[in-house]
C-alpha cells in the first residue's frame, strides 16, 4: 500500500510553532521543525522495544520516494533479525578504523560529514578549496607531522596570488578539519590554531555601487519610466522594499510567500541565502499588491520571477543590472547596493540597530538576544519597512525629497 503522504504534501508542509510529525506509511515519518527543516525517521520495534532511526538526509535532499526505498531496506534488515541502528553504529566504527591519520583522509571524512548539513553551493566551494589549495600539498601528510609553519606557508602562497578571501576560508577550514580530527580522537595536534595571527591584510573591499539618498527620487522616477520586462522591474522593486540579497530575491518561490500574512519565509539552508540562515521578511502593502498582480502571470510556476527563455527557471542574475544600464544607472546602482542604501537610510532615521541587522539577515537568527528571539523582531520590522516603502512613494511623487531624522519606533 502506498504511503499516506504525497511528494506535493511533503513539499508544502508548513512550519509551525512546535515540531510535528506526518505519517508516510509503514513506520516512515516526516518530522517538520519550527525552522522549516524536514527530517525522515523510521519507527520500528526490535527485541520488543520501540525504536527510531534517521532515514537519509533531510528533505528535499532525500525525496519521499527515496525515503520509502531506504525505509524498505531497513525493514528487510529487521525481518532478517538485524537492528538497522546497530548496523549503522557498526558501520561508523568500521569507518573510524578505516580513516588513517593523514590529512587527506581526514579532510575527506570532514567534507563528507559537513556536506550533510551544507547546501550544494557551499559543499562545492569547500570541495574546490580542498582540491586546489589543501589536498594538493597535504594529502599524504600525517596529521601529527603537519606544523604551524607548514600551514602558514601554504596560506601565504594563496595570499601572494591576491586571493585573500580564499586565504581566509582556507584558514577557517584548516581549523575546522583539525577540530574534527581531534573530536574523533585521531590527533591531539592543533597546528591551525594561530594562523589568523600571521594573516596578511588584503586590499579594502569596494562596496557595491549605490546611490546617495538624495539621488533616490530621480532614480525611482526612472524606474517608473522603464518600459521593459515587468518581472525585472518587479524584482528590483522587491529588493528595494525588503533589502534581501539579490540572489534570494530573484529566486523567490511562490511557496515561500504568505500574501495574507504579508510574510516571506526563507527556510534554513535555502539556496542563495548566506550561510543558509532561516529568515522572515515582512512585506509592505506595496509589495503585496505587486505580488498579487504577478500571481496572475507566473502563479502557475515555481518561481515568482521566471526566466524569459525557460519559465521553470528563475530570472537571470544579470537581468536587473541590464535594466539599470538601460535607464542610465550603470555603475551607479546595483541590486546588492540596495542593501547598503536601505541600511544607511534606516540608520539615519533612527531605527533600532538590531531591527535593521535582522532585516538584512546579518548573523544567525538562532542567536538573537532578548524577548524578540523567536519572532525575529518581526512586528517592529514590519512597521519599519512599511514606513520605508511609504517614504519611497513620497519621494517618487516629489512630496518628500529628503529623508527626515526620526526617533525609533516604541
Amino acid at each position: 500500500m502506498a504511503g499516506k503522504l504525497t511528494e506535493l504534501q511533503v513539499k508544502n508542509a508548513k512550519l509551525g510553532a512546535a515540531k510535528y510529525t506526518k505519517a508516510a506509511g509503514h513506520g516512515l515519518t516526516l518530522i517538520v521543525m519550527p525552522d522549516g527543516s524536514k527530517y525522515w525517521r523510521l519507527r520500528y520495534r526490535f527485541g520488543g522495544k520501540a525504536r527510531m532511526i534517521a532515514v537519509g538526509r533531510p528533505y528535499p535532499q532525500t525525496t519521499l520516494k527515496q525515503a520509502h526505498a531506504k525505509a524498505a531496506e531497513f525493514r528487510a534488515l529487521i525481518e532478517a533479525g538485524i537492528d538497522p541502528a546497530d548496523r549503522r553504529r557498526a558501520e561508523k566504527l568500521v569507518e573510524r578504523e578505516r580513516v588513517a591519520n593523514t590529512f587527506g583522509e581526514t579532510a575527506e571524512a570532514w567534507h563528507h560529514f559537513r556536506s550533510q548539513a551544507w547546501d550544494e553551493k557551499t559543499a562545492e566551494q569547500a570541495r574546490s578549496y580542498l582540491d586546489k589549495d589543501m589536498l594538493s600539498k597535504l594529502r599524504t601528510r600525517p596529521l601529527d607531522a603537519v606544523s604551524p609553519a607548514e600551514l602558514g606557508a601554504l596560506v601565504a602562497k594563496i595570499e601572494a596570488r591576491g586571493a585573500f578571501d580564499v586565504a581566509k576560508k582556507t584558514r577557517q577550514w584548516l581549523k575546522a578539519i583539525y577540530s574534527y580530527a581531534r573530536a574523533n580522537g585521531w590527533t591531539a595536534a592543533d597546528p591551525a590554531r594561530d594562523l589568523a595571527a600571521i594573516a596578511q591584510r588584503g586590499p579594502e573591499k569596494q562596496h557595491y555601487a549605490h546611490l546617495q539618498l538624495d539621488e533616490l527620487p530621480d532614480f525611482l522616477r526612472a524606474l517608473d519610466a522603464y518600459d521593459g520586462s515587468e518581472l525585472v522591474l518587479a524584482c528590483a522593486k522587491l529588493a528595494l522594499w525588503t533589502a534581501n540579497r539579490p540572489g534570494v530575491t530573484r529566486t523567490l518561490r511562490w511557496d515561500e510567500l504568505d500574501l495574507d500574512a504579508k510574510l516571506w519565509t526563507i527556510r534554513k539552508g535555502r539556496e542563495g541565502m548566506k550561510r543558509g540562515y532561516f529568515h522572515l521578511t515582512p512585506l509592505p502593502v506595496q509589495a503585496i499588491s505587486m505580488l498579487r498582480n504577478l500571481k496572475r502571470v507566473t502563479g502557475d510556476f515555481d518561481y515568482v520571477f521566471i526566466s524569459r527563455n525557460d519559465p521553470s527557471k528563475p530570472l537571470s542574475d544579470g537581468a536587473v543590472a541590464g535594466m539599470f544600464k538601460r535607464i542610465g544607472y550603470h555603475g551607479r546602482q546595483t541590486a546588492h547596493g540596495f542593501r547598503h542604501l536601505v541600511s544607511t537610510a534606516l540608520n539615519d532615521r533612527g531605527y533600532e540597530e538590531d531591527w535593521i541587522e535582522r532585516q538584512l539577515a546579518h548573523g544567525d537568527p538562532d542567536k538573537i538576544r532578548g524577548t524578540y528571539n523567536k519572532a525575529q523582531y518581526l512586528e517592529p520590522r514590519r512597521r519599519m519597512m512599511q514606513e520605508w516603502a511609504d517614504l519611497l512613494d513620497a519621494m517618487r511623487s516629489g512630496k518628500s525629497k529628503v529623508l527626515p531624522m526620526r526617533r525609533a519606533l516604541a
